[in-house]
């Protein structure tokens, strides 16, 4: 599959699934109570650790992997199935005190249904990462859609039924064996079913350096909430999260779909040329393009946006949603930094990033989070950029890219994100950065920043050019 026909793909699979997932949101929410959807969500953040090490990196080895042994995909499917069955195991073990410590009898039940989906995962896993290195992002869709469908619909008839909050915890299980099935269809023949223990070592070392960053990247992601409501409070805490949730938005919505089909495209670059920089250019011109453009919009837009999604009564996270933005604009041009590391196998190195960024991070949000949210605020900008300067630094020097290299895509991003912040900047000289009137200056700012953004690409010849030219004329031609 063509690369352009990748990003189709996994955009179609991300955007379907968003639908399903929000639909289902928003009808789950007018079955069950409050306290119902909080006993699953307890149950899960608890689980979140869990989820981080179910396979160990295993899946993302395969993908890198320059020689694919079938001793190698035994080892793979046996480290896979065996955290599993183990964790599976844990989980059950666990229920029974953790539902006594909440004093929740129903966190047990949800619990033992939650372990199956652990036993069960592995049989699609495999697959999923095979799938990934032959970029075939549309039988992904299909397994992801089949997933997000079955989960949903399982989910609401039985919250319909008065099942309460284990109809979450079913309506997992039934996506994730809807994915095992399709998973299975979609196997190679020449997959082994018997696990092996002759690479396993390998593909450990690799996939164990890998987890532990994900751990410590964590960490730094949940630092600021933790460290809110210790500092100043729970009230902070939401405002934070509401402002956060925004700006990582593109980040949910655009580079996860492109970083889903980086992976392999690098991947397989360097497998058969030996260098993969002039796709990580491209992508990051990609990347920076749309990433400031939808930052710049939410710097200008913020009030309105926050209004329409939140209510009035998260206006005091305004200014931080702004600030934030600023710190996710510094972090958008090394967005892909991670994935071109380890589509190298550079594991070592994705470590030495990744705790280095995090300790300083953490640093930063401390001293901002005892100041209050807007001083948090400043100190994610500070953090942000020095993260930026080791990502891009170790990238580069691993990769054999010359950092003048980024001039040119850079420039052109800027220019076009400029040419896109018009509209929002319009919207906001005429109606404030606090405007009464909200409906206004988002389709004076929505309807001009999509304008500025296209003729910013025509105009400087961005790559995304590229991308555009073939869609006008399909649409044209219909």
């Amino acid at each position: 599959m063509s690369t352009r026909n990748s990003l189709f793909f996994s955009f179609l699979d991300r955007y379907a699934s968003l639908v399903i997932s929000v639909i289902s949101s928003m009808v789950i929410a007018r079955l069950l109570t409050p306290a119902e959807i909080g006993v699953f969500s307890v149950t899960v953040v608890l689980l979140t650790f869990v989820s981080t090490i179910r396979d160990m990196g295993a899946g993302q080895y395969l993908v890198q992997e320059k020689d694919l042994t079938t001793e190698r995909i035994r080892s793979v499917w046996a480290v896979q199935l065996g955290l599993g069955l183990g964790l599976a195991c844990l989980v059950l073990l666990a229920s029974y005190p953790v539902a006594l410590f909440y004093d929740e009898p129903r966190m047990r039940n949800v619990m033992l249904v939650v372990a199956l989906n652990y036993a069960i995962n592995p049989f699609g896993s495999l697959t999923y990462a095979w799938l990934i290195r032959e970029m075939r992002f549309d039988s992904i869709a299909v397994m992801r859609f089949s997933s997000v469908l079955s989960g949903a619909t399982v989910s609401i008839w039985l919250a319909w039924q008065g099942f309460g909050p284990i109809s979450l915890a079913w309506g997992s299980l039934a996506a994730t064996v809807a994915n095992a099935l399709v998973a299975v269809y979609f196997r190679p023949k020449s997959f082994p079913w018997l696990p092996g223990l002759g690479e396993i070592r390998r593909v450990l070392s690799f996939g164990s350096k890998l987890t532990a960053s994900t751990l410590v990247s964590d960490m730094a992601t949940s630092a600021p909430e933790l460290l809110l409501g210790k500092l100043q409070s729970l009230t902070a805490v939401g405002l934070y999260s509401r402002a956060y949730g925004l700006v990582m938005m593109f980040y949910r919505l655009f580079v996860d779909a492109v970083a889903a089909v980086c992976m392999p495209w690098f991947a397989r670059r360097a497998r058969e040329q030996g260098s993969f920089v002039e796709p990580f250019l491209t992508a990051t011109a990609y990347v920076t393009a749309l990433g400031w453009s939808f930052c710049l919009a939410v710097i200008f837009l913020a009030h309105p946006i926050i209004r329409v999604l939140y209510g009035d009564q998260w206006g005091q996270s305004v200014d931080l949603a702004r600030l934030l933005a600023i710190a996710i604009a510094i972090n958008v041009p090394v967005a892909l930094c991670s994935t071109a590391l380890l589509s190298a196998g550079a594991v070592n190195i994705i470590a030495r990033a990744t705790v280095l960024g995090a300790l300083q991070s953490i640093i930063f949000v401390a001293i901002g989070a005892s100041q209050g949210l807007l001083a948090l605020g400043f100190a994610a900008i500070v953090a942000s950029a020095v993260a930026s300067v080791i990502w891009l630094r170790s990238t580069a020097r691993h990769i054999g890219m010359p950092l003048r290299a980024l001039l040119r895509p850079l420039s052109q991003s800027g220019l076009v994100a400029l040419t896109a912040a018009l509209g929002p900047a319009l919207a906001l000289w005429l109606y404030g950065p606090y405007p009464a009137n909200v409906i206004m200056p988002l389709a004076l700012g929505g309807a001009g920043g999509l304008t500025g953004f296209v003729a910013g690409i025509i105009v400087f010849k961005h790559p995304l050019q590229n991308e555009l030219t073939p869609l006008w004329l399909k649409v044209t031609r219909v």
